[in-house]
């Protein structure tokens, strides 16, 4: 299963910002190349496993490379395509500032857009494009 997979999301299954994320990405992917599954996922425990265990972030499998934080975001961006991958100008700015930013917006998410009780249950139409 792994090896089939080229472009994946990992995201926060319980977090409300994630959720809204993951619905904006799913709308806008018009060449239908992304596959999500939440971290709370046992799927998503195979790609995070090499990872710190303290990973809270997301996570963009992208042809078999595992991307964090920041990064991830730049890449999920820059595959959406146009106007999007615009904000690969911010490659530019060094990786620990990115992270900072994305830290501090990490760090806060629940209180700033709420949590839910448990992951969200795709649409009919939405579901085959999340991995259990």
């Amino acid at each position: 299963m792994k090896a089939e997979i080229k472009q994946l999301i990992l995201f926060d299954g319980v977090c409300n910002f994630c959720n809204n994320t993951v619905n904006f990405i799913i709308k806008k992917d018009k060449k239908d190349q992304f596959r999500f599954a939440s971290l709370q996922s046992k799927i998503a425990q195979d790609f995070i496993s090499g990872l710190p265990s303290n990973t809270d972030s997301i996570v963009y499998v992208r042809n078999q490379k595992v991307l964090v934080k920041s990064t991830a975001a730049l890449f999920i961006a820059m595959d959406l395509g146009y106007p999007f991958k615009i904000l690969a100008i911010f490659k530019l700015i060094p990786t620990s500032w990115r992270d900072s930013c994305y830290d501090y917006i990490a760090k806060n998410r629940y209180r700033w857009f709420g949590k839910i009780d448990q992951c969200e249950i795709p649409t009919e139409h939405n579901r085959k494009k999340f991995i259990s």
